[in-house]
């Protein structure tokens, strides 16, 4: 299953907090490694600093859930369940053969 996630820092305190912490999230970041059974298709930050996505194809939503776990006293997460344009369209196009058969 493909997910796209978002995410988005956490309000901090003062530039010098938000500092230290951007700090820690780098320090983090740099010893931290996904999950085995996730694999990240794409990974981008925002410009301007306060966020970004990923898309990342797993079956074991628990690995995700770890994984996002490491850095949520940092981030807040929106997590989207996706499939592939052409598997939608032809879902779309199952449900409108079944409406128009009734």
């Amino acid at each position: 299953m493909k997910f796209v996630i978002q995410w988005t820092s956490r309000p901090g305190g003062s530039g010098r907090d938000n500092e230290e912490t951007q700090k820690r999230v780098q320090a983090v970041f740099g010893k931290w490694s996904p999950s085995p059974s996730a694999t990240i298709q794409q990974y981008v930050g925002r410009i301007d600093g306060r966020g970004g996505f990923a898309v990342v194809e797993t079956d074991d939503a628990n690995a995700m859930a770890g994984d996002l776990s490491v850095f949520t006293p940092y981030f807040d997460y929106t997590v989207y369940p996706v499939v592939d344009i052409q598997e939608l369209v032809a879902v779309g196009q199952a449900a409108i053969e079944l409406r128009d058969s009734i």
